[in-house]
């Protein structure tokens, strides 16, 4: 991967692209950039950076902006599970919890993977590795629900409007329980990171759980 980079980030850059083109293909409420998958290809670039700049001061190995690049791009293929066009064989109901297992199912392995990521190619200790892994992912999580990126107009009473319906909307459910979650989570995640931060820049050692149950 060191020699053949620039081949494997366009083999990541088209399966992102492929994903985004069959996330919204059949979404009626989508945008053009969001019908051509131009919106995924540059939510990768994004997410590169925030997550590159973001754990930057953890100090872990290999650790560049072209390395974790790669990584979110490589993470790509299984969204084209997003392209099924589910609701042209099942009820509308059904068709929708399909698409949310999906995300479910995608989303797992992505967070599984960047879990192994930042633990064998990054070097971070356990402990770090879960700071570094969920806080990014609150971030998103949190960004993903304010920006509204399925359209759905929902109440917090009455939930999504019927006339406002679409295949993705139990997979905007989801989003919208992660992003709960992650509001209540944020604070910690913000405490753990700012301690680990600390103890990189002055050189502690990480706490071993065994001595510290002891």
């Amino acid at each position: 991967m060191h020699t053949e980079w620039k081949s494997f980030l366009a083999f990541g850059l088209t399966f992102t692209w492929l994903a985004g083109i069959g996330r919204y293909w059949d979404n009626p409420k989508a945008h053009l950039w969001q019908y051509l998958g131009l919106g995924s290809v540059a939510y990768v670039f994004v997410l590169a950076l925030i997550v590159w700049v973001l754990l930057a001061p953890l100090k872990p190995k290999n650790w560049s902006y072209r390395n974790v690049l790669l990584f979110i791009t490589l993470t790509a293929p299984p969204a084209v599970l997003y392209a099924i066009p589910v609701e042209q064989f099942l009820a509308a109901e059904v068709a929708r919890t399909a698409n949310a297992w999906f995300l479910i199912v995608v989303a797992t392995w992505r967070v599984a993977l960047f879990f192994v990521f930042l633990r064998r190619a990054a070097g971070l200790s356990p402990g770090m590795v879960v700071v570094a892994a969920l806080l990014p992912l609150v971030i998103i999580i949190i960004a993903l629900f304010m920006l509204n990126l399925e359209h759905v107009v929902f109440s917090l009473m009455s939930g999504i409007r019927e006339e406002d319906r679409s295949p993705n909307d139990s997979a905007y459910g989801v989003v919208f329980l992660l992003s709960m979650l992650s509001f209540m989570a944020a604070p910690f995640l913000l405490i753990a990171y700012v301690v680990a931060i600390v103890r990189v820049q002055t050189g502690a050692q990480p706490i071993n759980p065994q001595d510290a149950a002891r």
